[in-house]
């Protein structure tokens, strides 16, 4: 590998939205520190300023068609990771329009939150430009490190720690997973870039090292049996940050799933595709069925998530470009559904300080914009026509179905009805059931 840290101005360019936001970055902590008192409004205004510079510096990329790569092909843009790139800056910034309100439960370090959400979202930044293993590692770690604190940011609530706890030791696990099937397939080919392992020889070593890899990157996205972390920590952590969790990293991850399969492992499609089609059943399934049995609205998004990575995966199994594009777009739409049900709970939360889906009683009476909020969002992530998730769906399955996945077509279909049965539960609450106080909800902002 000719490694080289010469730099001409154009290969600044590349990394031109890293830099703006790292720059961004540094200015948050100097003028955090520098005025203490500063409204916490006035932070997340500012932290959002530099969010929306960097999304307006790669739409630029996108529309002047802006490519390259960089250190020894280790850094790539492309039109992938250009998207994944904007798909997670514009998931930080809705995220902390809806941090802006509920930040008020931090007595202190309220500066650091927007920080660690910024550094988060640059680490998942380069996340999608990272073409070898080395680079999945470091990005991967710098990009969960700001989690780890975030998840645990209630100091006083012991939900809050136990789920900081729990998502710190099984992320170690899935570092150390990582960390071994890197040092395999390096054993095994000698090479890091994914481009240069095409023509790797199928050996034990080699599949061994990039199943322990899938299953560090299925610990990011929370496909099963790498889900355990999730249901503890999407309920414990403060609920902006079980919305981030809940789609950002889930992106990041899966550009490197997309350019792990698609370019080292693309001629060793037919036992990979075994591999994706067994987790996305599992995930499926599994997430659909337990979700039936919650009673609190963030454990049950948590099962529902566990689900819909099961259906991505089913646009992965497929292993064909429509594939991947049907992947893009079913990632932005759950986007918006998914970060737009967590922001009714946030609203909700605020109003009667409760997240039990028993809670949500009348909530169409209560708040007639809430609940219709929150009725379309559910019908989205359910994949009711005519609503965007409907058709992520259909381009989902429309992918698996021209590689003859009709099995797996089968069993996402009815994982799809299961989905609707406790999706309709809360619907019932907010419509149907007698609220237990009928005055108005207060909502703030």
């Amino acid at each position: 590998m000719n490694f080289s840290l010469t730099m001409s101005p154009s290969d600044l360019l590349l990394l031109l939205p890293e830099i703006l936001l790292t720059s961004w970055l540094c200015l948050i902590l100097i003028i955090d520190f520098s005025f203490p008192r500063l409204p916490n409004e006035q932070l997340a205004y500012l932290s959002i300023a530099g969010l929306v510079a960097t999304l307006g510096c790669l739409a630029w990329f996108d529309i002047t068609d802006i490519t390259g790569t960089l250190f020894a092909n280790m850094f790539v843009l492309d039109r992938m990771a250009l998207f994944f790139k904007m798909f997670i800056v514009g998931s930080t910034i809705l995220v902390i329009l809806a941090s802006i309100d509920y930040i008020h439960r931090f007595k202190f370090f309220r500066g650091e939150y927007y920080f660690l959400i910024v550094m988060s979202a640059l680490g998942m930044m380069f996340m999608a430009s990272a073409n070898d293993l080395l680079s999945v590692f470091v990005t991967l770690e710098f990009s969960t490190f700001g989690f780890y604190v975030l998840v645990a940011y209630l100091r006083e609530d012991m939900a809050s720690n136990e789920a900081g706890i729990k998502f710190f030791i099984l992320g170690v696990f899935a570092a150390g997973l990582l960390a071994y099937g890197i040092s395999l397939v390096y054993g095994e080919t000698g090479k890091l870039v994914f481009s240069d392992m095409k023509a790797a020889q199928a050996t034990p070593g080699l599949a061994i090292g990039f199943l322990l890899i899938f299953g560090a990157l299925g610990f990011k996205i929370g496909a099963v049996p790498f889900h355990s972390w999730i249901p503890d920590t999407y309920h414990g952590s403060p609920t902006p940050v079980t919305a981030f969790l809940s789609i950002a990293p889930k992106g990041a991850a899966f550009a490197i799933l997309l350019r792990m399969f698609f370019v080292a492992l693309a001629t060793f499609k037919p036992i990979w595709v075994l591999l994706l089609v067994a987790a996305s059943i599992l995930s499926m399934t599994y997430g659909n069925i337990v979700a039936i049995a919650q009673k609190n609205m963030k454990r049950l998004l948590a099962y529902s998530g566990i689900a819909q990575i099961g259906n991505v995966l089913i646009g992965l199994a497929a292993g064909t470009k429509m594939g991947s594009d049907a992947i893009l777009f079913y990632l932005l739409t759950y986007l918006f559904a998914n970060l737009g049900a967590f922001a009714i709970i946030i609203a909700v939360s605020e109003a009667i300080g409760s997240e039990e889906i028993d809670d949500y009683s009348g909530l169409g009476r209560r708040s007639p914009f809430l609940a219709f909020s929150m009725l379309i969002f559910l019908l989205s992530l359910a994949g009711v026509p005519p609503l965007a998730g409907f058709i992520g769906k259909l381009y989902i399955f429309v992918a698996a179905m021209k590689e003859g996945l009709y099995a797996l077509i089968t069993v996402g279909l009815i994982n799809i009805v299961i989905s609707m049965y406790y999706y309709l539960i809360v619907v019932k609450k907010m419509y149907i059931s007698e609220p237990h106080d009928p005055s108005p909800l207060k909502v703030s902002g």
